[in-house]
């Protein structure tokens, strides 16, 4: 059984940081692409930051910069951490996974929130 568990998330002013992590049960994230998504009161879920089995990263525009994805393959853990945040950032956040030859994100969390204000 997988089960992705996200915690980290907070209430920050403008500039301030966060760093979320992801424990998966039930998968190794070295074996998976991961992703971290979120979304914003009345918008669409957005993919905000990629990583690949080989380690290539990915970031959505309104994050290059600022966010980093990472992931602790001795923890099993996926990490986000956001720098400098706005408000627009405010949204619940959650991690996915993507088994390999699968074209859409297959595991996802629960998420946890962040709000800047």
């Amino acid at each position: 059984h997988v089960q992705l568990v996200e915690s980290g998330g907070g209430s920050v002013q403008t500039g301030g940081s966060l760093r979320l992590s992801c424990a998966p049960s039930g998968l190794s994230v070295s074996d998976f692409s991961m992703a971290w998504f979120r979304q914003s009161p009345g918008k669409e879920r957005e993919g905000v930051a990629a990583i690949r089995r080989d380690d290539l990263t990915a970031y959505t525009d309104s994050v290059k910069g600022r966010f980093t994805i990472s992931q602790d393959n001795a923890d099993n853990t996926l990490y986000l951490q956001m720098n400098s945040l706005k408000p627009e950032d405010t949204g619940m956040y959650y991690c996915a996974a993507r088994s390999r030859g699968v074209p859409q994100y297959n595991y996802w969390g629960q998420g946890t929130q962040v709000t800047v204000s």
